[in-house]
């Protein structure tokens, strides 16, 4: 490997107003290197990456590119210095296909669209990408979105390449398709750049590794040189147990019965096929699954945010020992009954939080219909924002900051937060700890159990299959809609759960226990 150094940052500042995003940072990427990025949400990562890539200006410190001082203040300026960012919220034109969005705004007059496509094809070849020059993006998985901004910057000379969180949305067969391309990058001369939170990503992928904390350089370290427990430290500051706890619960009793649901999106296909299980208060229930198996449209179901075509949601009062069926009720009806959705979707503010709208006023969206008069009361709204703030250490000058300005962990830390502090009788919690760095990670992980030991049912839709067998009492498996297992996550292993979620259609069919299991 090349040792030759592509970019120098040196003593590199950014503030946003009482903010200090990155304080004298000094950081080297080497030519024929991956190097991951770490650090906890909200430690100037991202902030740092954009000042690189023309997004940002720096308020001091020089940038060198090859040696030479360069000044970036544009994204434009950054490509001519052949470096291309791929951000975690993918810029691409739906009703466009991957060519037309890869040529979309380069300057050279009317451009021949074959010529493109056999272009963009020679790259995908060179590299591995599985990508059709001509499908439409609106038709894409995540994976492929994100194959189409990857190929956008080397179609445009890109020889460093910076990913932000590229792994957050991607199953693990993709995670290693994606691997194997960026190892072929490596091997050509490029330079990556990752952004991350999966310790044991940077352990697998990367060749060295620098951490930030609260917006300060800590050190660089070879990744064959260190571990995981060492770059958490380093990344927090102090020692973390890495090990989950699983709490037991003496009173374990059914409060959540789903019946044979089935439903259908918009385009008439079945996204849910006959589904049946129990979710028990005093337990967290794993689902598990790859992505778009049905995950959302099951916990939107039981939410009441997505019709039924068929089938029943049972949900036990604990306090008058009712059932009332919430397939017949409003997503209003449902939540005052006390069973909360908090998911994390892909885009973070697509789900229950605006933008524009500071902390304290996006807690008041849960609470504003309870006000009396014309005046919205702001007091319990503020300290629950306050209160969120201090125990999941959200990183924010304060709680009337817009929540469009936080980081994307912090976002969601705030999400997460407000369906939790709501006190639930169930609570579905999917994806809660996409993006977070380790330490926030394990502080849901904390808050899960605790909601379990209160007697909540925990519905907990993961991705990582180590957590879920470490977190969970069970797991359900579910795969192209339909339950295609469950397990003991006491027993299971994640060989078992890998073959339960690739599982295909007909097996499943053929499985007369795989819709029935119900603990």
């Amino acid at each position: 490997m090349s040792t030759q150094a592509a970019i120098e940052l040196k003593n590199i500042c950014k503030r946003f107003g009482p903010v200090v995003a990155n304080n004298n940072v000094c950081l080297t990427a080497n030519r024929g290197e991956i190097l991951s990025i770490l650090g906890e949400n909200g430690s100037g990562k991202t902030t740092l990456m954009n000042m690189i890539s023309g997004i940002y200006f720096p308020d001091e410190g020089q940038i060198f590119i090859n040696g030479e001082e360069a000044v970036i203040a544009s994204p434009k300026d950054a490509f001519d210095y052949k470096i291309g960012m791929i951000h975690q919220h993918f810029k691409l034109v739906d009703v466009f296909t991957a060519t037309e969005n890869i040529v979309l705004g380069l300057d050279e007059g009317k451009y021949n669209l074959k010529e493109a496509e056999k272009k963009v094809q020679e790259i995908c070849d060179l590299y591995g990408f599985e990508l059709d020059p001509k499908k439409k993006i609106y038709t894409m998985s995540v994976s492929e979105k994100q194959t189409v901004e990857i190929v956008k910057v080397l179609y445009r000379g890109a020889d460093i390449l910076i990913l932000d969180e590229p792994t957050a949305v991607l199953t693990p067969i993709e995670i290693r398709k994606l691997f194997a391309v960026l190892k072929k990058m490596r091997e050509d001369g490029k330079v990556i750049i990752i952004i991350t939170h999966k310790l044991n990503e940077v352990m697998e992928i990367s060749d060295r590794v620098s951490v930030l904390r609260k917006g300060e350089y800590i050190g660089t370290v070879n990744t064959s040189e260190t571990s995981e427990s060492e770059l958490t430290e380093m990344m927090v500051g102090k020692k973390i147990d890495l090990n989950i706890e699983r709490t037991q619960s003496e009173n374990v009793t059914p409060r959540l019965e789903v019946h044979h649901i089935n439903c259908s999106n918009r385009e008439g296909l079945k996204v849910l096929d006959d589904v049946s299980f129990v979710a028990n208060a005093g337990e967290i229930l794993g689902i598990a699954g790859i992505a778009g198996s049905g995950q959302r449209e099951l916990l939107e179901s039981i939410a009441g945010l997505q019709k039924l075509d068929s089938g029943a949601v049972l949900y036990r009062n604990p306090k008058t020992g009712k059932m009332d069926n919430l397939a017949t009720k409003t997503p209003l009806q449902i939540r005052e009954l006390g069973v909360r959705l908090s998911f994390v979707p892909e885009d973070r503010l697509g789900m229950g939080l605006v933008g524009n709208m500071d902390i304290v006023d996006n807690m008041m969206l849960r609470s504003y219909t309870k006000g009396k008069g014309l005046f919205l009361e702001r007091k319990a709204p503020r300290d629950l924002a306050e209160h969120i703030i201090d125990d999941l250490e959200v990183v924010t000058p304060d709680a009337n900051t817009p929540v469009r300005r936080l980081s994307g962990g912090n976002v969601q830390k705030v999400l997460v937060g407000r369906e939790i502090a709501a006190s639930p009788t169930v609570l579905m919690a999917a994806y809660p700890v996409r993006g977070l760095d380790i330490n926030s990670s394990y502080m849901i992980y904390n808050l899960l159990n605790q909601q379990k030991e209160r007697g909540v049912a925990v519905i907990f839709v993961g991705e990582d299959l180590d957590v879920l067998l470490a977190l969970c009492d069970r797991i359900l498996v579910i795969g192209s809609g339909r339950i295609t297992g469950l397990v003991d996550a006491r027993t299971a292993t994640k060989e078992e759960i890998g073959l339960l979620m690739t599982k295909t259609e007909a097996m499943a069919q053929s499985d007369d226990e795989g819709g029935e299991q119900n603990g």
